[in-house]
């Protein structure tokens, strides 16, 4: 790739299959973001290229690379396949290209976040990755290799979204009654988006609540 097509490429903006990362953030946030495209349709991550698409690269290359393999091989299970390329953007200065192919061994979990011995499943959805329904997760095993799965958010959670586009926030109990589920199924739906940074909890006296995390 020539510094030109990752401009072009840059210029296109985050989405399903692209993600852009300053450099590589936490383990457990890289290897969410690489398995989360292995789940889908594959995709690639931009580590030097700033949230707003500025193309900034950095030195510590080989650093970079290095703790990006050592949270795949840490996190992912089973391991996630990828290629990385280097690309000059300035004087000592580069982007690393993480291409992700889809993966033929879906799904991938995340290690670090096992709950009762099993990780926790991430797909893309829009410019997110965001922790997959147990349906997505039966969905993704009993997928046939080269079909294409397209995910999105079921019932709860588009009126979840028209709803805090409205009201800017909203408690467990207010998204209960709107969507017609138990308490439980709520909290659950709302810490799970929290979880994949689509929503941010706020403690309160006067209760907890959501907003949007954008």
């Amino acid at each position: 790739m020539t510094p030109r097509e990752l401009e072009q490429l840059v210029d296109l903006g985050e989405g399903i299959s692209l993600e852009f990362k300053r450099r590589v953030p936490r383990p457990e946030r890289i290897a969410k973001e690489i398995l989360a495209f292995a789940n889908t349709n594959g995709g690639r991550i931009l580590l030097g290229v700033s949230d707003d698409g500025t193309i900034e690269g950095f030195q510590n290359v080989s650093e970079q690379t290095f703790l990006l393999r050592q949270a795949t091989e840490s996190h992912c299970s089973p391991p996630v396949e990828y290629n990385t390329e280097r690309i000059v953007v300035g004087e000592r200065q580069d982007v690393i290209v993480v291409t992700v192919p889809e993966s033929g061994e879906k799904p991938h979990s995340l290690v670090s976040e096992a709950v009762n011995g099993e990780g926790r499943v991430y797909v893309r959805v829009e410019e997110r990755s965001v922790e997959a329904s147990d349906e997505t997760v039966q969905r993704l095993r009993n997928q046939r290799p080269g079909e294409r799965v397209t995910f999105e958010f079921g019932e709860t959670e588009s009126l979840l979204m028209r709803y805090l586009d409205d009201y800017g926030r909203i408690t467990v109990p207010q998204l209960a009654q709107l969507a017609d589920i138990s308490p439980e199924n709520a909290s659950q739906t709302l810490l799970r988006l929290a979880r994949a940074d689509l929503l941010h909890l706020h403690e309160s006296e006067d209760g907890d609540y959501f907003t949007l995390n954008y």
